[in-house]
């Protein structure tokens, strides 16, 4: 059988191939490993079309793959795959796993692959739902949950951690509560950073420099810090700008090679405000990135003056 999974979600994509070779009874012995833009594509083949000799199947993983997107792959390669898809050695469970977000539907590999093989997109539908599961067999109310989700952000393979460590701590009571939450799981900076720039736009001052003294307690440094509000202003206008045009999160994702999670976050924050605004706000980190680094002015207090300006 021939997979193609493709997504940003590589939690999902991880869980999906556990699935696929717990159903096709493959073990680990049985398992060849790919990166497709190390590895050359004639031995992936080649591999592929071996017969297992110590198993009635074994599995080839390729890692990385962008034949199935628009523009990638040689022409060569795209005709040798398909002439493997269309007499598949039955003794190969073939798995691509593309990261991108979209593949594309026009091709010919791509529609190859829907013919004699299964193209599954791995997207975070339901993120509650997939955090629920982490927590099985453990208490945990669903307005914990969403506390949960709400500090550490959702993206999956940091929720998991998260939630490895929280199942870790309550191993012999198996109930999870709030203070568990509060005390032990770390606050995702993209959540964080998008309301810093609410509070910023908002010109809230004292909240603004409440969250910066804590970051600055935190450890961050003020010009890593300028950097990351300069990022996410250019991705909320970026986001914001596609958005007005058309173009889907899972479009902009793949166009501007940004996880899907900081994508959504920057096209809720970024329309509330006019493109104008944070424009001049990206010019304005832009020169105090100047001044600091020119000597201009110490980095604690040039962030901190901006603030006290807005």
């Amino acid at each position: 059988m021939n997979y193609l999974l493709y997504g940003t979600e590589d939690y999902l994509m991880d869980q999906e191939v556990s699935k696929i070779l717990k159903k096709e009874k493959i073990d680990s012995m049985n398992i060849s490993r790919y990166d497709w833009t190390i590895d050359s594509f004639s031995k992936i083949l080649e591999d592929a079309s071996t017969v297992s000799f110590f198993a009635d199947k074994k599995a080839v993983i390729v890692d990385n793959v962008s034949l199935f997107n628009r523009g990638k792959g040689t022409e060569e390669e795209c005709n040798a795959l398909i002439k493997y898809l269309k007499n598949a050695n039955p003794t190969t469970v073939f798995l691509f796993l593309s990261h991108n977000a979209t593949v594309d539907n026009t091709k010919k590999i791509t529609k190859t692959m829907k013919e004699v093989g299964v193209i599954q997109e791995m997207t975070n539908s339901n993120t509650l739902s997939v955090v629920e599961k982490m927590f099985s067999g453990y208490q945990i109310e669903r307005e914990s949950l969403r506390l949960f989700l709400e500090r550490v952000g959702e993206d999956l393979a940091i929720l998991e951690e998260e939630a490895e460590k929280l199942k870790l701590y309550r191993l012999e009571e198996k109930a999870i509560s709030k203070e568990d939450i509060l005390s032990l799981t770390s606050v995702s900076i993209d959540t964080d950073i998008f309301r810093f720039i609410d509070h910023i736009i908002q010109k809230d001052k004292e909240k603004a420099l409440l969250m910066y003294q804590e970051m600055i307690k935190e450890g961050e440094e003020p010009i890593k810090m300028i950097a990351l509000l300069a990022s996410k202003f250019r991705l909320m206008y970026q986001a914001s700008e596609l958005t007005r045009q058309g173009y889907s999160q899972a479009d902009i994702s793949s166009l501007l090679g940004v996880h899907i999670y900081p994508v959504k976050l920057a096209i809720q924050a970024g329309f509330k405000y006019q493109s104008s605004l944070l424009l001049s706000y990206m010019k304005k980190l832009s020169e105090l990135d100047i001044k600091i680094k020119t000597g201009k002015i110490d980095a604690v207090l040039g962030l901190e003056l901006l603030l006290l300006e807005v």
